[in-house]
């Protein structure tokens, strides 16, 4: 690829921001040093920008990353002072690019100026800045000739100007008509070199639907009454109502949003019990307009109804809100990560990336960053697809994970709990989780292989004091219990479990008959701390207290096995207060033992220690410190002395640099079974599952 790519369009609304968000998903996957540079921006609060520096947390301030708001802009080109404008645009990108290894360079909105002067303004800073452009256009309300044509004369304009196009995207086709335009984009573009036709999209009436939160921030409503989560829901159109009840329940549709006068308490309360009525649409929200406030006992009837609809007030009359309304646009933001999920998914299905990549040539990867891993964590469990159970299944989290798991045909995935309280949640909380998708759903309470499993648990635990086949029965109800027997029986794969269950309840069936593997002594648990720029390997942070040195050594050196197993080099550094020899007491003399005893057990794994964190990390101070080793300044796997220490760091870390904690995974396990944080997120949850998957290969590919 080359150093850099610009992205342009020719009018508003095109998409664009879809494109620039897979590219650099895509770009990130070959390299952490990624920069996003925008050379003119509306204003400081410019939502687009945020959005993608907040999304893939880039190494780069705000203020670096665009070089004049619009009004600034425009006063250096009224006043002449064109020359000016670029000197100011070329020096904020080359302090951006001397850092990076790839520049995605956004252009302007063409929102407030004339197609031709925006056109200029991009054709300039383009070719300023030397950038191949990546042309966006739309199909929308246009015929395939009409589209197509529109894009050809932009491509053309653009080469007059000198700047070379390497390739146009045609977005928001009609569906089911992508063949058509594809055909006619190859066609138009077919002249102007080889594969400059790069895709087509087709409309998405997800992605471009409001959500309520967007409606709402847009024409400045008032939350009346609300639930958080039905914030994010789509606002698929708006219906205006000014006939009576009975009439308006003809024109509810899915997703709508009603608009009603204040003083229609009738259809304001008739709109939220139709919503919840099992025979008629779902709406997303009702907006009630005018002056005047709703009657108080519209009010308390609403309140008491305790549905999750959304009802929002605006002081302008129906016209004027319908009026704003229809220039109400849907966003891709932060605040709503499921549509970037959808934005991200049909960019890579409808994108051909590697002919992308081959346009975009001269890129050359280097390390390896979180998004090249976590995609290739993706990846490999799609490589071999295991079967996870999840004991936590009424758990709204672990619902929610599963839903995106199962879409993208990760893993299968079995839950434990009660079918009809899991189905109500779903539906409770409109969770995407299509049930026959998944590979069962079990209540270990009168699931028919509890008797069989509790048997089997009895034979692995009739010599410990107190095991009876009575008390092998009552623990068999418990889901860790049965969710653990799935696995070392060889039903599941693996188990994630502790979203909401202590640590010890999630391990402790695996520690009393799943064992550890006939060369580990002791479970131990790693996370994959995805940083800015790379990603290291943080141990033990969730297992053992205060590790004896023959134990610190076999973390080290299972932790280094690990790092191998995804990809990651291992250059394993045993952490203490001070670097080498100069230290003295108990605790560093632990670790120093601990060590020596880790590199009889890997002889040819770079280990070294004590070692400060910062000579582990930073080659200047590794140098100082410790001049020669084969670690320092370089550590991929980082050892803490004990879990006060590790689980500290790992949390410190993650809150103040924004780092990705992937994990705690268990390791050292005959079979995987690893724990989740009480507060763990979705992602976490869907992280870890694919981890266990990856585990589950026992080793037989590696990231």
């Amino acid at each position: 690829m080359t150093a850099t790519v610009y992205i342009s369009t020719i009018e508003p609304y095109a998409g664009k921001s879809l494109i620039s968000l897979g590219l650099i998903d895509l770009l990130l996957r070959k390299s952490p040093k990624i920069g996003y540079f925008r050379p003119i921006i509306h204003n400081e609060a410019d939502a687009h920008l945020t959005l993608i520096l907040e999304h893939f947390n880039l190494q780069q301030s705000k203020q670096e990353s665009y070089a004049f708001e619009a009004e600034a802009a425009n006063a250096l080109l009224g006043a002449g002072k064109h020359d000016l404008l670029l000197d100011g645009i070329i020096r904020k990108y080359k302090a951006l690019a001397d850092r990076c290894d790839f520049v995605l360079v956004e252009g302007t909105d063409f929102a407030g100026e004339s197609a031709s002067f925006e056109f200029d303004i991009n054709a300039s800073i383009a070719r300023n800045l030397g950038c191949p452009v990546l042309l966006v256009g739309s199909g929308r309300n246009r015929t395939a000739d009409e589209a197509t044509r529109q894009l050809r004369v932009a491509m053309d304009n653009f080469l007059e100007e000198e700047t070379e196009v390497i390739g146009a995207i045609l977005n928001l086709v009609p569906e089911g008509k992508e063949d058509e335009y594809h055909k006619a984009l190859t066609k138009r573009l077919g002249g102007t070199g080889k594969h400059k036709a790069m895709a087509v999209i087709p409309y998405d009436e997800l992605l471009a639907s409001p959500t309520v939160r967007e409606v709402a921030e847009s024409i400045g409503a008032q939350m009346l009454f609300t639930a958080e989560d039905a914030l994010e829901r789509p606002v698929r159109r708006f219906s205006i109502a000014a006939m009576q009840l009975p009439g308006l329940l003809d024109f509810v549709t899915e997703d709508c949003a009603i608009v009603t006068p204040a003083d229609r308490g009738d259809i304001v309360v008739g709109s939220l019990m139709a919503s919840r009525a099992s025979n008629f649409p779902s709406i997303s929200c009702v907006i009630v307009s005018g002056p005047f406030p709703l009657h108080e006992n519209i009010s308390k009837l609403i309140t008491g109804l305790e549905g999750n609809v959304p009802v929002l007030k605006v002081e302008t009359n129906s016209y004027d809100t319908a009026v704003a309304l229809n220039n109400v646009r849907s966003r891709l933001s932060t605040k709503n990560p499921s549509k970037i999920v959808s934005a991200l998914r049909v960019f890579h299905e409808q994108i051909d990336t590697s002919l992308l990549e081959q346009n975009i040539s001269n890129f050359k990867a280097r390390g390896i960053s979180p998004q090249m891993f976590l995609y290739a964590l993706r990846e490999r469990a799609l490589e071999k697809r295991r079967h996870i159970v999840l004991p936590e299944g009424n758990d709204p989290r672990i619902l929610r994970a599963s839903a995106e798991l199962l879409r993208d045909k990760h893993v299968d995935l079995t839950l434990l709990g009660d079918q009809q309280e899991i189905e109500r949640i779903i539906s409770d909380q409109n969770i995407p989780l299509e049930i026959d998708k998944l590979k069962g759903i079990i209540n270990p309470e009168s699931s028919p292989e509890r008797s069989r499993y509790a048997k089997q648990l009895f034979e692995y635990r009739k010599h410990k004091k107190g095991m009876t086949e009575v008390v092998a029965e009552d623990l068999m109800t418990d889901v860790s219990y049965y969710g653990t027997m799935m696995v070392q029986l060889g039903e599941a794969d693996g188990m994630v479990s502790g979203a909401a269950h202590t640590t010890q309840h999630t391990i402790r069936p695996a520690l009393q008959f799943v064992k550890t593997k006939p060369d580990v002594e002791l479970v131990s648990s790693v996370f994959f701390m995805c940083l800015p720029d790379r990603v290291v390997i943080y141990g033990d942070c969730a297992i053992n207290p205060d590790p004896t040195a023959p134990e610190l050594a076999q973390i080290a050196v299972t932790s280094a096995d690990t790092a191998s197993m995804f990809g990651i080099d291992p250059r394993v550094a045993l952490l203490s207060y001070s670097s080498g020899s100069s230290g003295k007491g108990s605790d560093v003399e632990k670790v120093r033992e601990a060590t020596a005893f880790a590199k009889t057990l890997r002889p040819k794994v770079p280990i070294d220690g004590p070692i400060q964190y910062d000579a582990a990390v930073d080659m200047a101070v590794g140098a100082k410190k410790l001049p020669g080793s084969p670690v320092a300044g370089q550590a991929s796997v980082l050892i803490f002395p004990d879990l006060n220490t590790g689980n500290n760091t790992y949390k410190a870390v993650q809150r103040e640099t924004g780092a990705i904690a992937v994990g705690p995974m268990l390791q050292g396990l005959n079979k995987p079974v690893n724990d989740l944080s009480r507060g763990c997120t979705v992602d976490d949850i869907i992280n870890t599952v694919l981890i266990t998957a990856i585990q589950a290969g026992r080793g037989e590919y590696s990231i």
